[in-house]
């Protein structure tokens, strides 16, 4: 019904149904795809592939800013060190950039808001402790879920052949940061590496444990994007991730 509200025609299916994603993308002016996965990418991206090789239609993909390991100025230029958890993205990433597809892939930072995304895991009730992953002084890249939203439009519309943006606003708190602001004055409780793998499973732990900053200063030039929403330890303080 959201789709439908905002002008769209909405489709119930599975992105894993080749048949009904081949028919669409010819039907299609342009593809944006934002089910990225470990078990959907293979099959999607070869069926992209197959389906708008050597067409002007514009192809967005979604990538992640874990595949840029440790860093502390992340760009689009930056070498390639993925965590155990989403090592299965460069070699789908790869395909998709040796082909002649007009393809651009946009690898979101931390993504927040709505009530969604991984920083809703430091809201708290005021009350129950707050786990830090660690002990929070590592920074997550952030972006806002419209502010992200607004890219991938620019992106769909300028329809680069080998196109590849780092999607981060710029803000770059500390985990620390956003647990506080998240726990409206609950305790905020610091834990060994060891127990945050043991808590959240290692993969996903050694990816949160990652120091991440970066710019966006790309997409702003290159793009024209302006990211305007409220920062991740302003949206957490404000109580707009509790939905």
């Amino acid at each position: 019904q959201h789709v439908r509200d905002a002008g769209g025609r909405a489709l119930v299916g599975d992105v894993t149904d080749t048949e009904v994603v081949e028919r669409l993308l010819h039907e299609s002016d342009g593809v944006v795809h934002t089910a990225s996965a470990p078990d959907v990418d293979p099959d999607f991206i070869r069926t992209a592939i197959a389906a708008l090789a050597g067409t002007p239609k514009p192809f967005v993909h979604t990538g992640g800013i874990f595949t840029f390991g440790d860093s502390t100025d992340i760009s689009e230029q930056s070498p390639i060190d993925p965590p155990a958890l989403t090592a299965w993205r460069g070699p789908n990433e790869a395909l998709l950039r040796a082909s002649d597809v007009r393809s651009t892939i946009v690898a979101p930072g931390i993504v927040y808001g709505r009530g969604a995304g991984i920083p809703a895991m430091f809201v708290g009730d005021g009350e129950q402790p707050v786990r830090l992953v660690g002990d929070g002084s590592q920074r997550w890249t952030t972006v806002h879920v419209d502010d992200l939203g607004e890219l991938y439009v620019l992106a769909l519309h300028r329809g680069e052949l080998d196109g590849y943006i780092v999607a981060a606003t710029g803000d770059n708190p500390t985990v620390r940061e956003l647990a506080e602001a998240g726990a409206h004055g609950a305790p905020v409780i610091a834990e060994s590496v060891d127990a945050s793998r043991e808590r959240l499973g290692q993969d996903f732990a050694d990816a949160l444990l990652l120091h991440q900053e970066a710019s966006g200063a790309h997409a702003r030039s290159a793009f024209g994007w302006r990211p305007s929403r409220p920062s991740l330890v302003e949206d957490l303080a404000s109580g707009s991730s509790v939905r």
